[in-house]
């Protein structure tokens, strides 16, 4: 029998969310455990509940909470909105549904986990509509006899999950430290089973029979010395001195001080002293500020001694590695996350941003999506100022792996999900609660900016959750993940066919994304009929649909029906202007300029140097490696694989040649080209786990930061040392050089490559042509040869006959034949 509502209380966190798209292979998730099989719970958001009437406090309400629902009705629902609908995931019920309506609760109190549950037989239905009546002898009872009875079930056998004891028996258990020494014996077949006879012999006189075996030390069974007894005697060293004190009369002093007062009428005075008043009201912040700053800087420093540091930066060892400073931890997750993407805020000091996204693979995320829908995908923004509780938490439909904010108007903020939608944000609304805003009516453009020290908790606000304006059309989008957004500079922009043009309004309104479908694509936040007219019926429908008043209306001429402008594929490095092909007439993208394999795992980082625009950093594998544009023989630094994978990296902010690449075991390498070109100059432990991203920051000339994300979704936040932050002299120029040698270098290795492989070709030609001449020869000219070969054999013959003291025998025995 289905539950019958309860008049309870409204708690205050019931509140409407959007949930994903279930794929139908996902069974709909019911109530069985709790005794109520044909109980299905649905979230229905606030457009759902406005079609089907069902609208929460107005249609359905505390006296009536059901609704009957029209089979027919959710059908059309699927056939307009597909698998956005909030009925797709009990499709497969509607469809089986026996009956033509369908009983939809409004479930108040949360109390099968989510605001509506749907029944899905008769039984229940008319059990829900029509539930059976006590006898008269029962009903002073009835309020004494609860809702729900236990009923017994059998326990049911359910897969093994493993909880880490089978990696405690392995630890535990007893295993052979020494390496188990094999030996082989082998004999011909022929000897098998033949018999054998014993004799002695003398192990001297047969080769190979007597081996001497001489005793050498084993590193594998040497025993450390862990105690020894030692006896020490201690003597004390004795000295004889003595001193000699001068004494002097001593004399009784005393010195009295008095404080000088204001009269009684001078007080007065100037206490209502208006000049007073105001001067005290204008340098009061000053005064503060300045004595906080003398609580924190130190005022005794040696000002000279400074002078001469610059100097000393570089080389110097006692100061070079980078000191925690602060960490973020989600303490309110529920669920074990990583940190996907770090992004600091482009106006407000100490305000930083982090993606999160549950730590599952692709198996795991599709065994486990009734689960996820339950939970929030979300940004943190976590300040300074409080590292226990974010400022603002941004939901979107799926995890997030990449945002940004807008470089005209940090309020607006475009992501990437992990099912290929982009999604758009406006905290203008909430600006207030991170930021500091002059008086006004509208938002002013110039922000005030906090000091850091001057940040103070706030312990009664809660989190607040910021609900996306817009999602991008899922099925016009990318197939897979997003890895990386960008927006576009506000000085162009480009059209449907690639074109680049310039951008006359100042106002960054295109972004492109990148996604492991291998495609690019460029996006438009401006509305439609900006490009194409706008059909005026579509216009009177979008006018007439009411928006909840948590939801901003930026950007709802893009919700769910959000295009890219133009999309791309095969993009290696290559220019994104589209060209007409001669044979097909389409407009295409140009194939890439060059290709190459150099990194031995997916590359994940390529970033331009900020102090010369045509030097790239990529990171990938187990190596990095730096480009020039336009040098296509291959990169101008390419170091040796590294102990372990590689998984982020990033360019110095102030430092041409320094950049730091974060590793799988929660190490960092810190590459510094003026101290070493062949190998890291340093390497720091900074967690136990994968670092996920590298972010680096300037706060002040003198003061630099840098966010490192790990696996297990903390942000460790590291002040960056004087020698790391502060360039030496004319290290742009030095690092400069340093490309250009590189540059050289290639070209030089470039050109001998040539002339090998000329010589070679030339070698090889020559080969051919002796061959050639051999088969060449007439037989006069292989007389002639043999001939002079007879000649030089006789006169060689007669040369070592000399020598030997027997040319003048053989002359006489000739002669005495002669005779």
């Amino acid at each position: 029998m289905a539950p019958k509502p309860q008049k309870r209380k409204r708690t205050k966190h019931a509140k409407t969310k959007m949930t994903l798209p279930v794929s139908e292979e996902a069974e709909p998730m019911n109530m069985e455990s709790m005794g109520h099989p044909e109980i299905y719970p649905l979230v229905l958001t606030t457009k759902t509940q406005e079609i089907f009437n069902c609208r929460v406090d107005e249609d359905v309400t505390e006296e009536q909470p059901y609704k009957l629902i029209r089979k027919e009705d959710i059908f059309a629902d699927f056939a307009n909105r597909a698998a956005v609908s909030d009925f797709y995931p009990v499709k497969k019920i509607v469809q089986e549904y026996p009956g033509e309506e369908l009983l939809l609760v409004y479930d108040r109190d949360f109390k099968y986990g989510l605001n509506f549950y749907l029944i899905g037989t008769e039984e229940g239905k008319e059990n829900y509509l029509n539930p059976p009546e006590l006898p008269e002898d029962q009903e002073e009872y009835k309020d004494h006899i609860p809702e729900e009875t236990y009923i017994y079930k059998p326990p049911i056998s359910k897969p093994w999950v493993s909880l880490g004891s089978e990696k405690e028996i392995e630890e535990e258990s007893v295993k052979d430290s020494t390496k188990q020494i094999t030996y082989m014996i082998s004999r011909k077949r022929s000897e098998f089973g033949a018999p054998i006879k014993f004799s002695d012999q003398n192990a001297s006189s047969v080769k190979d029979a007597y081996i001497e075996c001489t005793a050498y030390p084993d590193k594998n069974f040497t025993l450390k010395q862990l105690e020894r007894d030692v006896g020490m005697q201690v003597v004390p060293q004795i000295k004889e001195t003595s001193t000699q004190t001068r004494w002097t009369c001593p004399q009784n002093a005393t010195t009295q001080y008095y404080p000088r007062e204001f009269l009684e009428e001078e007080k007065e005075a100037l206490g209502q002293s208006k000049t007073l008043t105001e001067f005290l009201n204008s340098v009061s912040t000053s005064v503060e500020i300045a004595l906080q700053q003398n609580e924190i800087m130190n005022t005794f420093i040696h000002d000279w001694k400074c002078l001469a540091e610059e100097e000393g930066t570089f080389g110097d060892k006692t100061d070079t590695h980078l000191k925690e400073y602060q960490s973020f931890t989600d303490l309110h997750s529920l669920t074990e996350k990583m940190i996907t993407c770090v992004s600091w805020h482009p106006v407000i000091y100490g305000l930083i941003a982090v993606s999160v996204a549950v730590r599952l693979s692709f198996e795991e995320r599709v065994h486990f999506s009734g689960k996820l829908l339950l939970q929030p995908s979300l940004i943190l923004f976590w300040s300074f100022s409080d590292p226990i509780h974010p400022q603002l938490m941004l939901e979107s439909p799926d995890d997030i792996f990449c945002f940004q904010f807008c470089p005209t108007d940090p309020n607006i903020i475009a992501g990437g999900c992990i099912n290929g939608q982009v999604v758009m944000w406006d905290i203008t609304a909430h600006a207030d609660r991170i930021e500091n805003i002059k008086a006004g009516g509208s938002r002013s453009k110039k922000v005030t900016l906090k000091p850091m020290f001057l940040l103070e908790p706030e312990s009664n606000k809660e989190a607040m959750y910021i609900r996306h304006c817009a999602v991008s059309s899922i099925e016009s989008g990318h197939r897979k993940v997003i890895t990386d957004i960008h927006w576009l500079p506000d000085t162009f922009e480009i059209n449907r066919l690639g074109n680049v043009f310039e951008n006359r309004s100042g106002i960054s309104c295109q972004l492109v994304t990148c996604s492991a479908d291998c495609t690019i694509c460029f996006w438009d936040i401006r509305p439609q009929k900006a490009l194409t007219p706008q059909p005026q019926a579509e216009k009177k429908k979008e006018e007439s649909i009411e928006i909840p008043f948590d939801i901003p209306t930026t950007f709802l001429h893009l919700d769910l029906s959000w295009k890219p402008l133009s999309k791309e594929g095969e993009v290696i490095y290559t220019d994104w202007k589209m060209e007409k092909d001669p044979e097909t007439g389409r407009f295409m993208a140009k194939k890439p300029v060059s290709l190459y394999t150099v990194h031995d795992g997916a590359v994940h980082t390529v970033q331009r140097s900020p102090f010369y625009k045509d030097i790239i950093l990529t990171v990938g594998g187990w190596n990095v490696a730096i480009w020039k544009e336009g040098i296509m023989t291959g990169p101008l630094l390419q170091s040796c694989c590294a102990p372990k994978r590689y998984t982020s990296g990033h360019w110095s902010l102030t430092r041409p040649g320094v950049f730091y690449i974060g590793r799988e075991d929660g190490y960092i390498d810190i590459w510094d080209l003026l101290e070493k070109t062949h190998e890291p100059a340093q390497s720091q432990n900074i967690c136990i786990t994968m670092i996920m991203y590298i972010k680096p920051w300037t706060f002040s000339a003198k003061q630099q930061f840098i966010a490192i994300a790990d696996y297990y979704g903390t942000l460790h936040i590291l002040e960056i040392p004087w020698t790391l932050s502060h360039p030496s002299t004319n290290e742009v120029s030095s690092i400069s050089h340093y490309f250009e040698r590189e540059v050289k270098h290639l070209e030089y290795v470039e050109q001998r490559r040539i002339i090998r492989e000329q010589e070679k070709r030339e070698m090889e030609l020559e080969l051919e042509k002796k061959k050639v001449k051999t088969f060449q020869k007439s037989k006069e000219q292989l007389e002639a040869e043999l001939k002079m070969d007879y000649e030089s054999y006789l006169e060689l013959e007669k040369n070592i006959l000399s020598n030997l003291g027997l040319s003048k025998q053989k002359e006489s025995m000739s002669y005495v034949e002669l005779t």
